[in-house]
């Protein structure tokens, strides 16, 4: 098993920013963060491969940035220009390969609420 803690969320103003973190207990082969508003399907925000190739949705795509600290286990997801629709529940997850460009998660933390007012 992975454990994964997310940190970092919490309520902002449009046009401001977050860092969002997530600790893992082990390394895995990809991470990613997901996200899902109150009543909405989970989405995909960002993916990175071990060698730090990047994907990203294409509605954050110029304001969210996806690293990660290899010797930590630790990823972040760096989050600018925030709007009121990027307010859901960010979840951290982590597996062993990818679908297409996207980590197939295969473990998921517990996730962190990040609101954004207008």
């Amino acid at each position: 098993q992975v454990q994964l803690v997310e940190s970092g969320g919490c309520s902002v103003q449009a046009g401001g920013s977050l860092r969002l973190s997530c600790t893992a207990s082990k390394y895995t082969y990809c991470m990613a963060w997901f996200r899902q508003a109150p009543g909405e399907e989970r989405e995909r925000v960002a993916s990175i491969k071990s060698s730090g190739s990047t994907t990203y949705a294409d509605y954050v795509k110029g304001r969210f940035t996806i690293s990660q600290d290899n010797v930590k286990n630790t990823l972040y997801l760096q989050m600018n220009s925030l709007k009121p629709e990027d307010t859901a529940m960010y979840y951290c997850a982590a597996g062993p390969g990818y679908s297409g460009s996207w980590c197939l998660g295969s473990y998921w933390g517990r996730g962190t609420q990040v609101t954004v007012s207008s």
